[in-house]
């Protein structure tokens, strides 16, 4: 038996849920906050069977009215668009007061995106500190093979940065904080510096996502995220995600992901979703236990130093605090043990609660050593100078009790004898 749709039921609710805007119309929730946000954008009720969850569309292809004249609904071919992924584009878009969001099978796939605006011979600055996988990309892909200028620095070396600039720059590339050595730029400088000589901005937030820093706000022309990582939160997709409210920069990302083919499965977009509906009751843990760790790492004479911008002592707390919603920092933490490789090794291969594995943002604790992990290959000489050393240890402080994970922490570091 053929199922009517129930335009009634859905028509106002549809409405409210896709533009959750300030505009005060009949039909829609006036200046929602991010939390409703979350579970409503984009996400109206299922128009044929009212399902309140998305449903996943898993069809690879869709009817035509006639051969010229695409359905009503405007879906066309699964790579070209899918009423799974749509409704969590629409949604990050809206909690990154963005007009526009594309979705990736990956964060770096998204990156690729955002690197395609660029063009051969074209200049790129960026963080000298960045991810591994985009200095890889960078260095390797980009400036190897298809002739891009690729120059890294520090974004927090503003006088430095704009005297690198040259005609032929078409983008800065930033991490607020950087991963793994968590130094703060100044997003609005930075905006600043690129349109005054005519590039643009992209910053990577997935370290503070869009509940705590909205850098579109703050002069950037286009965020990326790995979803993989504090939208998701659950250590179960690959994804990434690319906003932006220029809609000459959406068309060419928009294009990069329908002839790259580089899209999510439908199931991955519904867990997305999903993960996206406690995104902010997530973060707000991921900080209460990450500033109890960061604040007993600071004091244990065996820990060299702590790296986190919700610390006082972290030399950019201040503006960090001043440009998120937050206290600074994110849920992700890193520190040098007072040690070499050898007691780094020790330490990690002796936690037992927390994973040892290359992610963050996830609801289980997860640590890494960047040197031989996430950064294994960029070149020993550029590690060093910018902190990356083999006593630098990345924390992603997950939703488990702290002093459980403090615990953890205190009989691993007995164990490798770090005293």
């Amino acid at each position: 038996k053929h199922i009517e749709p129930k335009p009634k039921r859905s028509k106002n609710n549809a409405r409210a849920r896709n533009n959750m805007a300030s505009q005060n119309t009949d039909d829609e929730v006036v200046n929602p906050h991010f939390g409703t946000k979350t579970i409503h954008a984009g996400q109206a009720p299922d128009e044929i069977t009212g399902a309140v969850m998305t449903p996943i569309y898993t069809a690879s292809t869709y009817e035509f009215d006639t051969a010229d004249k695409v359905h009503p609904k405007n879906a066309l071919y699964g790579r070209v668009n899918n009423p799974t992924r749509e409704p969590l584009e629409e949604c990050v878009a809206t909690l990154e007061n963005a007009k526009y969001g594309v979705a990736f099978s990956s964060g770096l796939a998204a990156i690729q995106s955002v690197v395609n605006l660029c063009r051969t011979e074209d200049h790129i600055l960026c963080g000298d500190d960045a991810y591994g996988g985009t200095q890889e990309m960078l260095r390797d892909v980009c400036a190897n093979l298809h002739e891009y200028d690729v120059q890294f620095t520090d974004m927090t070396n503003y006088d430095q940065l704009d005297t690198l600039f040259k005609p032929t720059t078409k983008m800065v590339m930033a991490e607020s904080p950087t991963n793994p050595t968590m130094k703060v730029s100044d997003l609005k400088r930075l905006a600043d510096l690129a349109h005054k000589h005519g590039a643009i901005l992209a910053v990577d937030n997935t370290f503070m996502t869009p509940y705590l820093c909205n850098p579109l706000d703050l002069g950037a022309d286009v965020v990326v995220h790995s979803g993989t990582k504090y939208i998701n939160g659950h250590s179960d997709i690959i994804m990434g995600i690319v906003v932006t409210n220029d809609e000459e920069i959406f068309k060419n990302i928009k294009y990069a992901q329908r002839v790259f083919g580089s899209i999510p499965s439908p199931f991955d977009c519904y867990l997305a979703l999903r993960g996206l509906k406690t995104l902010h009751i997530r973060v707000n843990q991921h900080l209460k236990n990450t500033r109890v760790i960061a604040e007993y790492l600071e004091k244990d004479p065996r820990i060299e130093k702590v790296l986190w911008p919700g610390l006082p002592s972290h030399p950019q707390h201040e503006l960090a605090k001043k440009q998120s919603r937050g206290p600074g920092g994110s849920g992700v933490l890193s520190f040098y043990i007072k040690g070499n490789l050898d007691d780094v090794k020790n330490f990690l291969r002796n936690v037992k609660l927390i994973h040892l594995a290359a992610s963050l943002g996830a609801v289980e604790s997860l640590i890494e050593h960047p040197a031989t992990m996430t950064h294994a290959e960029v070149d020993i000489e550029s590690r060093n100078k910018v902190g990356i050393t083999d006593n630098l240890i990345r924390f992603s402080v997950g939703l488990e009790d702290a002093d459980d994970l403090i615990k953890d922490i205190d009989q691993a570091l007995q164990a490798a004898g770090i005293a």
